[in-house]
């Protein structure tokens, strides 16, 4: 339910990213704001890890696939936006 939980954040943080691209550039700022979601969304992938390690007491190679996962599917779905767009 947490890994749910994070990708719902990672496309509301999309989300945010293409709406604030479209209020301050139109078609050119959605495709670069959708760029600028990638390094964002690692951190807070990477925090999620951070976390999962610290606090929920996994080990590094357990959260690793569940990083990838969370950090993968939000980061496609930006790349295929910018790849729509340009």
């Amino acid at each position: 339910m947490h890994t749910v939980m994070v990708l719902g954040i990672g496309f509301a943080l999309l989300g945010a990213c293409l709406i604030a691209g479209h209020l301050l550039g139109a078609t050119a700022g959605v495709g670069t704001s959708a760029l600028v979601f990638l390094p964002l969304w690692l951190i807070g992938a990477g925090i999620n890890l951070y976390l999962g390690v610290k606090t929920a007491g996994y080990t590094v190679g357990e959260e690793l696939p569940i990083f990838l996962l969370v950090f993968a599917i939000p980061a496609t779905v930006a790349l295929l936006v910018w790849w729509k767009l340009f």
